[in-house]
């Protein structure tokens, strides 16, 4: 009777402790497919955010690999690969966000050529379903060229060869109602298409009179051009001016002070904003990426500040700042939560 009584105690030992293992096993289990399926699910969630900017030397390449750092660096709830994407500026990275396929979420664009897009006109056959995140700093338009060349106004471009801007940016969305407004078709000159480090260089050995460069202030390739050549900057007509800020909400009076460009300029210099820079999305690109997007960048604007003036334009007053480009909802949605959107 011990001996049954025994067995039967070895018995039920055996399988408690067999129970017990195997819940222990099942648990492990259950917590190794909920990793599992937690990386699973983070992976899904990953996101890659890539953001258009311009060509080597400008505005649109320095600030837009400035924001591309802030927004990765400060992106801490999101699972998001952010990198600046360089390219030929504004008209590809319209392309680029609206094609089917699109390779940018964001991108950095000139309003003047936004305007025109949103509208289908000039050399856009359609309507363009791009819309605006956010403001940023002007885009001030120069003419440079060698102090020797004789050039003192745009009239003088007559007959002359002169750098336009890079083949395909569409500076002539800007660049020929300035003309227009001064008397000057591009069949009056010789027009060149070239990046503005070529067109530094087809300055210095006289191949082109003038050189159109814009950006923000102080523009990388003009500060540059100044440290090797004597030049100077080519004024607009203040009746010109004028007629061009009645007929574009994307043309501004701006004076560029002399401590900018310190090697060409002795007083302040008057001249244009020929279209903000902003930075762009698709239409239907998904509200709460931009959201998101719009309030890290605004958040951490100072720190865009550290790698191109332009980042004080990101203020209250301007980042809102209508330029012809609808605005999309995820940015207004911020906005309107911190109170600065003009309704």
């Amino acid at each position: 009777m011990k001996f049954i009584i025994s067995y039967l105690s070895i018995f039920c030992l055996a399988f408690a402790l067999s129970l017990v293992i195997g819940c222990d096993n099942a648990s492990k289990q259950s917590e190794k497919n909920d990793q599992s399926g937690q990386v699973k699910n983070n992976t899904e969630k990953r996101r890659f955010i890539s953001i258009g900017t311009g060509t080597l030397g400008g505005a649109f390449h320095r600030v837009g690999g400035a924001i591309a750092d802030v927004i990765s660096r400060n992106i801490t709830d999101k699972d998001w690969e952010v990198t600046a994407e360089g390219t030929n500026g504004t008209q590809e990275n319209i392309r680029l966000i609206v094609r089917e396929d699109a390779t940018l979420e964001f991108a950095i664009a000139n309003a003047a050529i936004s305007y025109f897009a949103v509208r289908g006109e000039g050399a856009w056959q359609t309507e363009q379903p791009i819309h605006s995140v956010m403001t940023l700093a002007p885009n001030v338009g120069i003419f440079v060229t060698q102090k020797s060349s004789g050039i003192q106004s745009i009239a003088d471009f007559k007959g002359k060869r002169v750098v336009v801007g890079p083949a395909g940016a569409g500076f002539e969305y800007f660049l020929k109602p300035i003309l227009a407004e001064h008397g000057v078709t591009y069949e009056d000159f010789s027009p060149l298409n070239a990046k503005y480090s070529a067109a530094a260089d087809l300055l210095a050995d006289g191949s082109a009179a003038a050189a159109f460069m814009g950006g923000a202030i102080p523009t990388p390739a003009i500060t540059q051009v100044s440290t090797t050549q004597d030049i100077t900057f080519v004024p607009f007509e203040e009746a010109s001016k004028k007629a061009l800020f009645e007929k574009y909400p994307f043309f501004n009076p701006i004076t560029i002070p002399v401590d900018a460009y310190e090697k060409v300029l002795t007083e302040p210099f008057d001249t244009m904003n020929v279209g903000s820079m902003h930075i762009i999305t698709a239409a239907n690109a998904d509200e709460d990426m931009v959201y998101h997007f719009t309030k890290i960048l605004y958040t951490h604007r100072a720190e865009v500040v550290k790698a191109h003036k332009a980042g004080k334009a990101i203020n209250e007053k301007n980042a809102v700042k209508d330029v012809g480009t609808p605005f999309h909802a995820g940015a207004i949605r911020f906005y309107r939560e911190i109170g600065i959107w003009n309704e």
